[in-house]
């Protein structure tokens, strides 16, 4: 007997014919004798939705955030009908999301008389997406003869006060899912938790930062020994580019957990970031698949690297951000001023994307979002404001419309020439490279090109990717 830990996205939970695919993987897991851990993320588009209605309910406008709730509470309750006969479950079921949508109505109501959305307010208010679908989804399988329960993560993730984006406390979690959901397991219960949700000690609502119900997948595979990760998305696995901007892109049946966190970071958007982080001690296989192509194998992520017909199997961009570049002579043998500079971008609540550093000491450059950019700029002058009166430092310059292109593979490890053929396919493009950055890793190879050459880039080096895996 198997233990699975099986995380649904949006698109998987979005409808009801999609919730139906959900319930038909999951009960055809049951049937083989092995049990599941049932992860899910709010029906598509309803985060973006409630976020929407909060920062109108902030702004003053109480129609638009009452019209939203109300549109949310059709759309689930509709759902439930579609999926689960008529009786006492669905009545139950159905009180529970009317009582969520008032209690979501409530805080609306509250953030309209203060008139700001907090970030301890923002956490709760994203959080009833997946309470909602939680609750339905579980419904769904109880109609199919599966003993699913509900749980808010809550109950067993704990985390710090870091609104928004939380740190996981570890040793409570793991002791809250070994004493109070494993038993329920042994007694034949499939649980169907809210992914992305944690709670702090004191028992306030926090999230783990958008897209984090991936991260809540790995958390509870973890904790729970499974035997697998599986991530039902809409897509057939990690893949060797973007479809949307090289049709060419092929599905890569294996990469490794090294990999796999390179390209979550820099922009491939099959996984959040952190989910690789918690399984890699334990070394638990991770398979992405397609919730509406369940014979298709998708991708095995595991802890090896596997020979490849070529040393780069995937090709990413990272939209929307900023290239920052400080310079000046007076740099040169002074210590701390790239430090000054990240600690600054820290305090401007920035995360540095990519860092670039010249060896004369003259200048360095770092990538940062560009919603955060001109503040980090902002900020940065302000910190080095006699430096640059006394022109030792320049000025701050930022550059917009820009984006880091990141080619992966960990063949590139010791082989030479790689970083070679990565820039003559750029110089054969005349695509002009910015700044670079590779990693000791030798994972990975990042550079930043104007944003209008993005396409061409990608396409260009998604050659060097595609020998890797046969066409489908």
């Amino acid at each position: 007997m198997k233990l699975f830990t099986m995380k649904f996205g949006g698109t998987s939970v979005g409808s009801p014919e999609a919730i139906r695919q959900v319930v038909d993987i999951v009960q055809g897991t049951l049937e083989t004798g092995d049990r599941v851990i049932v992860i899910v993320s709010a029906m598509s588009r309803v985060t973006d939705s409630l976020i929407d209605a909060a920062r109108k309910a902030a702004s003053g406008n109480k129609w638009g955030y009452l019209s939203t709730a109300e549109a949310l509470r059709e759309r689930h309750i509709e759902t439930l009908q579609a999926l689960v006969p008529e009786g006492d479950d669905r009545d139950r079921t159905a009180a529970q999301v009317n009582a969520l949508i008032d209690d979501y109505v409530s805080v609306c109501n509250a953030i309209n008389i203060l008139g700001e959305l907090t970030p301890r307010i923002l956490d709760s208010i994203v959080s009833f997406g997946e309470r909602l679908s939680s609750r339905v989804i579980a419904a769904a399988m109880r109609a199919r003869s599966i003993q699913g329960q509900q749980y808010d993560a809550g109950q067993f993730v704990i985390t710090d006060d870091s609104y928004q984006s939380a740190n996981l406390l570890w040793n409570l979690t793991e002791a809250n899912i070994h004493n109070h959901l494993l038993p329920a397991l042994e007694n034949g219960v499939t649980p169907v938790i809210t992914g992305f949700i944690g709670q702090t000690r004191d028992g306030v609502v926090t999230t783990l930062g958008r897209g984090g119900s991936d991260y809540s997948g790995a958390i509870f595979a973890v904790a729970s020994d499974s035997d697998e990760l599986i991530i039902w998305t809409d897509v057939d696995g990690v893949m060797t580019t973007d479809p949307r901007i090289d049709k060419r892109a092929r599905v890569l049946p294996y990469v490794s957990y090294t990999e796999v966190g390179e390209l979550a970071f820099y922009g491939a958007k099959v996984l959040h970031p952190k989910t690789v982080q918690p399984i890699l001690d334990k070394e638990i296989p991770l398979r992405v698949r397609n919730t509406f192509n369940p014979a298709f194998e998708g991708t095995l992520i595991g802890p090896n690297s596997t020979p490849s017909a070529t040393v780069v199997k995937a090709v990413t961009a990272v939209r929307n951000v900023g290239l920052l570049t400080v310079s000046g002579r007076g740099m040169i043998g002074v210590p701390g001023i790239a430090g000054r500079a990240f600690l600054t971008t820290a305090k401007a609540g920035a995360n540095i994307l990519m860092i670039s550093q010249a060896s004369s000491e003259q200048s360095f450059c770092f990538v940062v979002m560009d919603d955060r950019s001109y503040a980090v700029k902002t900020a940065i002058e302000q910190e080095f404001e006699e430096e640059i009166a006394q022109r030792n430092i320049d000025q701050i310059e930022l550059l917009d419309d820009v984006v880091i292109i990141t080619v992966v593979g960990s063949g590139m490890r010791g082989t030479p020439g790689i970083a070679g053929r990565v820039f003559t396919v750029m110089g054969t493009q005349q695509i002009n490279v910015i700044a670079i950055a590779q990693g000791a890793s030798e994972c990975s190879i990042s550079f930043v090109i104007d944003e209008a050459n993005l396409e061409q880039a990608v396409i260009a080096l998604h050659e060097l990717a595609l020998e890797a895996v046969q066409p489908a």
